[in-house]
């Protein structure tokens, strides 16, 4: 069992946040294949503070998916613990943390994300703002930093800890190195040797040994999975059935496809027709990857255009399997 604050979490694996993935229907998934705690996409600060619909309509949140975290991102500490406050007061959020740990230009240059993690002073005032302005536990996600010693990481993690934060879940990738070449474990568990606070290991999750691996190569309190989950979330399930059984059972086609009809079915609910379709013409190309004639189905779902055509290419799909 993972604890974070005085919430414990009964599973202690968690669905990493990911831009334009983790939103509520693919969060509700993830919870119900055994996802012990699912994060937000990244929310901007600024959004939230300055009342941008958009920015607030991310988050939404059903009961489908508790406990939830809220990831925001920024670089003012006024304008964080501002958002902090707004998380706290105007969501169903079961926590709130802060990213630390993306490593996209385009978040770099407003000094936001992993930028954060070579300024510690500015890292401080921020965790010491937000810390102040809220109640709900409070967590960050962070990299290696800039180089692969992992030193920005050891102290960002020690400052986290002496400004109240709950937990600490870490991606030990430089902040350049992005997804490319394979995560040090090792650094995980030299933080949670560092520090007294829960610690989260993230990174090279990509089958349920891998996640029992991590646990006793790193002796982290949990662990997240980002990446592996997106094109199949029935990790979850497979991870929790290792931990407490020590084998899993693999998914049947059936349960596959079933899965992209609910996962189509869920986006139409949250998001409306329109846009749902357009985002599943990519998102159901992920779920066949591996699988035979595959190039058929991508081709077909890039033109859905409602719920119904979508299902029927689906269920094609399906049929045209069983009969190889």
């Amino acid at each position: 069992m993972l604890k974070i604050g005085n919430t414990e979490i009964k599973i202690p694996v968690a669905a990493a946040p990911l831009a334009g993935i983790t939103n509520l229907a693919f969060r509700e998934i993830c919870s119900e294949l055994g996802a012990g705690l699912v994060y937000s996409e990244m929310i901007s600060s600024n959004g939230l503070v300055y009342n941008s619909g958009k920015t607030f309509s991310m988050l939404e949140s059903s009961q489908n998916e508790s406990p939830l975290s809220v990831q925001i991102f920024g670089y003012d500490p006024d304008i964080m613990a501002k958002a902090a406050e707004i998380i706290e007061n105007k969501s169903e959020a079961n926590f709130i943390d802060i990213n630390m740990g993306c490593s996209v230009k385009k978040i770099l240059k407003s000094n936001s994300g992993s930028a954060l993690m070579k300024d510690p002073d500015k890292t401080k005032s921020i965790l010491t703002s937000v810390r102040k302005a809220v109640k709900l536990p409070l967590t960050i996600k962070i990299r290696s930093g800039r180089d692969t010693s992992g030193e920005d990481a050891l102290l960002i993690a020690k400052i986290a800890q002496d400004c109240g934060v709950d937990a600490v879940a870490v991606h030990p990738r430089t902040i350049t190195q992005g997804f490319r070449g394979c995560a040090d474990w090792s650094l995980i568990k030299k933080i949670k040797n560092s520090i007294n606070i829960p610690v989260i290991g993230n990174g090279d999750i990509n089958t349920p040994e891998d996640a029992v691996k991590m646990f006793q190569e790193t002796e982290c309190d949990g662990i997240m999975i980002g990446r592996a989950a997106v094109s199949d979330p029935f990790i979850f399930r497979h991870i929790k059935s290792m931990l407490e059984r020590g084998v899993y059972e693999k998914t049947s086609i059936k349960e596959h496809f079933s899965l992209m009809k609910s996962y189509l079915e869920a986006s139409v609910r949250t998001l409306g027709e329109e846009t749902a379709c357009k985002m599943m013409r990519s998102r159901l190309s992920w779920f066949v990857k591996g699988l035979p004639h595959n190039h058929v189905f991508k081709e077909k779902i890039k033109m859905i255009s409602d719920k119904n055509s979508g299902l029927e290419i689906i269920c094609e799909y399906e049929s045209l399997l069983k009969k190889i």
